[in-house]
């Protein structure tokens, strides 16, 4: 007969040969809570008596933007039903007043991807496919809607549909849907430990210490003593720590101090004239329409610089200027200049800088909040941080520049940085530095290059510059190796505990 602690016990007397039982089942044969069965599980492992058995499974859960999308129906095929209402075609610049929604980039996204919608001519034109699909729900709707039901479900709780092919059709979709991953586990008797249990087993109190009271009644002989093992992990402590995001700025800031910059700083809320006109991007360019950059409704203008630094600026979008270029060839409109946005790149604040003090050499960075009309996804926020930069320097060229950025991202933990050339209104040559992440491959970081004469000129400076700006939530995201932007901004307590305070 062998005498084993109680816990041990009751979880042998619970296992038959050749039957593996779940954790879950176990808890209820044995009544023991589940972190005191699994405790006795491991040791027991360790003698060889049982074996544990973990299968990785998912776990869905819905989020209240999708069990709203359940409800109302998902965006495109609101607007597929609205679009076939409408005869089947409606203007591309109609769409948002036909759904009745301000910006309808979702919608429009999801439509073309889907193959429901075609472009034909700044017209959007109903498919034969998006006409079958306007009474059958796809397996994406389908999943969405058995989760409405369930709240969570594993993938193999989810039949009568393709959910290989629901899960590909969210990606991106996030917002709709969480993945966890969870694991199942299960407890077996091994040869060993059915040979042991054969041969009788009783359970025996299990005591951490020898007593004077054991050894005068002599019921040492009775006890079982706990085993120790010191090379035991010990339990996790979480202490309090900053956000991850907040880290990353410390270091970009830190790393671009060592290296010589000074930091600098300008308002969120811009005028068109710094934010666009300063950089030598023409008053009808795209980038400036209402459905790219979040303008200003009250007030909606500012204040622009002294007339003289105005006029330079003028001159070169007009015909060039002192610059040697022909400029934009328009008459440049001083009221759109005033017009407020909310800046688009911190490129704002190293302009300024530049204006301000131009003499050469001078190293200079920014790190701020920027906005954009951006449709939310795995690499993409409306609202989120930039790093820009500049540097001027009589010696400065693309290779300054191209050997500035390597060793920067590289120090943020990129596995590698590469460069293409690129086209920016601003800049020539240009180029857009990519940085490789695990998991996401080749990641955009950001866009470089020369400052052109007419944006330098204007501003009283004559020696090269080199500047960048791209976003710093992407450095976050060699950081800590996301494969999604936007688990920087979820509430997941789980990943910010676990979230290394070093990499």
């Amino acid at each position: 007969m062998t005498r084993l602690p109680e816990h041990e016990y009751r979880l042998l007397d619970a296992l038959a040969p050749d039957s593996a039982r779940s954790v879950a089942e176990l808890v209820g044969a044995t009544g023991l809570d589940q972190s005191l069965l699994m405790a006795a599980a491991r040791t027991l492992s360790e003698r060889g008596l049982v074996s544990v058995r973990e299968e990785e499974f998912d776990e869905l859960l819905i989020t209240p933007e999708g069990a709203s999308a359940s409800e109302k129906g998902f965006p495109e095929r609101v607007a597929l039903r609205a679009i076939v209402g409408a005869g089947g075609a409606v203007p591309i610049s109609g769409l948002a007043a036909l759904v009745g929604q301000d910006d309808v980039r979702a919608e429009m996204k999801w439509l073309t991807r889907k193959g429901w919608c075609a472009r034909d001519s700044g017209t959007l034109v109903v498919t034969d496919k998006g006409k079958s699909a306007l009474d059958a729900p796809g397996p994406d709707e389908r999943l969405i809607a058995e989760l409405a039901q369930r709240e969570r479900a594993t993938t193999d709780e989810l039949t009568g549909f393709d959910v290989k092919a629901a899960l590909e059709l969210l990606r991106g979709r996030e917002e709709f849907v969480k993945r966890k991953r969870r694991k199942n586990r299960s407890v077996e008797l091994t040869g060993k430990g059915a040979a042991l249990r054969a041969g009788g087993i009783a359970p025996a109190e299990e005591v951490t210490q020898l007593t004077p009271e054991l050894l005068a009644s002599g019921r040492w002989r009775e006890v079982v003593f706990k085993r120790y093992d010191v090379q035991l992990a010990a339990a996790p402590r979480y202490p309090g720590k900053p956000h991850p995001l907040q880290r990353v700025i410390q270091e970009v800031r830190r790393a671009f101090l060592e290296m010589g910059f000074e930091e600098v700083e300008s308002p969120v809320v811009e005028t068109a004239f710094w934010d666009f006109d300063a950089l030598f991007q023409p008053q009808d360019h795209p980038a400036r329409e209402m459905q790219d950059t979040f303008y200003m409704k009250s007030p909606a203008a500012g204040r622009l610089p002294d007339d003289e630094l105005v006029r330079r600026v003028a001159r070169a979008h007009e015909d060039g200027g002192d610059t040697g270029s022909v400029g934009w060839r328009y008459r440049w409109d001083a009221e759109k200049a005033r017009r407020l946005v909310l800046r688009t790149h911190t490129t704002a604040a190293t302009i300024r800088a530049l204006s301000e003090n131009p003499a050469a050499p001078r190293k200079v960075f920014s790190v701020g909040k920027v906005f954009r009309r951006e449709n939310v996804d795995l690499t993409h926020l409306p609202e989120f941080i930039q790093i820009d930069g500049i540097i001027i320097d009589e010696d400065a060229n693309l290779a300054t520049l191209m050997g500035t950025l390597s060793e920067f991202y590289l120090k943020m933990g990129a596995q590698d940085v590469k460069f293409r050339p690129s086209f920016f209104p601003y800049t020539e040559p240009s180029a857009e530095a990519f940085a490789r992440i695990a998991g996401l491959g080749w990641v955009e970081m950001c866009g470089s290059g020369v400052f052109r004469p007419e944006v330098t000129i204007p501003l009283g400076c004559r020696t090269p510059v080199v500047a960048w700006g791209g976003g710093l939530e992407r450095v976050a995201m060699l950081r800590y190796g996301l494969d999604d932007i936007r688990k920087l901004y979820w509430a997941d307590v789980d990943w910010l505990k676990e979230a290394k305070l070093c990499r």
